[in-house]
C-alpha cells in the first residue's frame, strides 16, 4: 500500500471481499492490479463472476500467502489469458522479496532483488535480508549463526527459479514417502463436483501418517459414493500412497476471512 501511494498510484478498497463485489469494483474503477490469494482465485472460478463483468482493464493478478494448486493456476490463465499472473513471496521476519514468475501459467518464480540473498539448504529456502527483524521476544533466534533466516519452505531449484512445494511442517510422511498437500489438492480440485479441498496428514501406527482430505462440494452427495469416485479419479493421476485415505465432507468454507486455507485446524500435531 505504501509503495503504491508513494508512486502516485490509486488504491481502491471494497466493503465486502466476495468475487462479485471485487470484480464489479474492478469494472467500475478500471482497476489494473489485483493482489489476492490462490483461494480467492479459486472462488472467482467457482462463482463464474469473471463472466459477468468487464475485466479488460485488469493487467496483473498477484497471488501468494499459500501454495497455488497448479490446476487452479492453469484454469484461471485459460479463462483470462490477457491477465499476467505473478507469484509473490514475503515473510514478516524479512519483508517482501521481488519476484518474477517464469510465465503466467508457471509455478516457477525468481526471488531476490536489492537487499536480499537466497540459498537452499537441505531443500529448504533460506533468506538473508537487510530489512530482517532482530528476533522474537523471549524465544530462540530463527536465524543461523551466519545470519540466514530459515523459511521452512521446501523448494525445488531450476537455475535462478524456485518452485515452492509447501511448508516443511505440512509435508505428510507416508511410510517414508513424502506427500505435498498442494499437489494432492491440485488433483482433487480438478473434479467438477469439488468447490474446496484441504489435504493434511494424520498419525497412523503402521504408516506413520496417512493422507486425509476435507472437501466442500458444490452440491450435496452421498459420501461413500463420492469417496469411491474420488479414489478412482486420483488413481489416474497420483501414486497410491498420495491418495486420501480418510475423506470428510464439509458444509462450511475451508478458508478464513483473509481467503487463506485453515490448515492449522487440521494439521497433525
Amino acid at each position: 500500500m505504501l509503495y503504491q501511494l508513494s508512486n502516485g498510484g490509486c488504491i481502491v478498497t471494497v466493503q465486502d471481499r466476495d468475487p462479485d463485489t471485487v470484480l464489479r469494483t474492478i469494472e467500475r474503477h478500471k482497476v489494473e492490479l489485483l493482489p489476492t490469494s490462490p483461494t480467492f482465485i479459486n472462488l472467482i472460478l467457482l462463482s463464474e463472476a469473471h463472466r459477468r463483468y468487464d475485466l479488460s482493464s485488469l493487467k496483473i493478478v498477484t497471488y501468494g500467502t499459500e501454495p497455488m494448486p497448479e490446476s487452479t493456476l492453469h484454469r484461471f490463465h485459460q479463462v483470462l489469458p490477457h491477465i499476467e499472473l505473478q507469484q509473490t513471496y514475503g515473510l514478516s521476519e524479512v519483508g517482501i522479496l521481488r519476484s518474477k514468475s517464469r510465465s503466467s501459467d508457471s509455478l516457477w518464480v525468481k526471488l531476490g532483488g536489492e537487499g536480499f540473498q537466497t540459498r537452499v539448504v537441505d531443500d529448504i529456502l533460506q533468506i538473508k535480508a537487510e530489512s530482517a527483524m532482530l528476533g522474537y521476544l523471549n524465544a530462540p533466534s530463527p536465524f543461523t549463526n551466519d545470519g540466514w533466516f530459515n523459511t521452512g519452505d521446501k523448494v525445488e531449484v531450476d537455475g535462478d527459479y524456485f518452485r515452492i512445494l509447501g511448508r516443511q511442517s505440512e509435508i505428510i510422511n507416508v511410510g517414508g514417502q513424502k506427500v505435498y498437500p498442494a499437489q494432492v489438492e491440485s488433483v482433487v480440485q480438478e473434479m467438477s463436483e469439488v468447490a474446496e479441498v484441504l489435504v493434511y496428514g494424520e498419525k497412523n501406527v503402521i504408516m506413520g501418517q496417512i493422507v486425509c482430505a476435507t472437501i466442500r462440494l458444490r452440491e450435496s452427495r452421498d459420501s461413500r459414493k463420492f469417496h469411491r469416485e474420488l479414489r478412482q479419479f486420483c488413481r489416474q493421476r497420483l501414486q497410491e500412497f498420495q491418495i486420501p485415505v480418510r475423506v470428510t465432507l464439509a458444509e462450511n468454507a475451508l478458508h478464513g476471512e483473509r481467503f487463506k486455507k485453515n490448515r492449522g485446524e487440521n494439521a497433525d500435531s
